[in-house]
């Protein structure tokens, strides 16, 4: 299993996003930011990956939704087992 995963595919598997291409439009229009050690960039396409510790700083449903990748999933599955892959974070995490 690989170490990585693209961020439109994991946003979806996350069930951040209704769907893939929704996913994949969200990064396109730059409204996803991602955060990894340091350094914060936002993202322009969708084939980017994401790993394991790394943040994203989205607009989800008009609000600003910031997570924290703990698990790269390998399906999508049931909402419980979507929301063990990441951690919701505050603006404590973000700082």
């Amino acid at each position: 299993m690989s170490d990585r995963q693209r961020v439109d595919v994991w946003m979806w598997r996350a069930r951040l996003t209704k769907t893939r291409t929704a996913a994949s439009q969200l990064v396109a229009a730059g409204n996803v930011r991602l955060m990894r050690g340091n350094l914060s960039r936002r993202l322009e396409k969708a084939a980017t990956e994401v790993e394991i510790g790394d943040g994203l700083v989205f607009a989800a449903r008009s609000e600003l939704k910031a997570v924290r990748v703990l698990a790269l999933p390998l399906r999508r599955g049931p909402p419980g087992e979507a929301r063990a892959v990441y951690r919701e974070l505050d603006a404590d995490d973000l700082a």
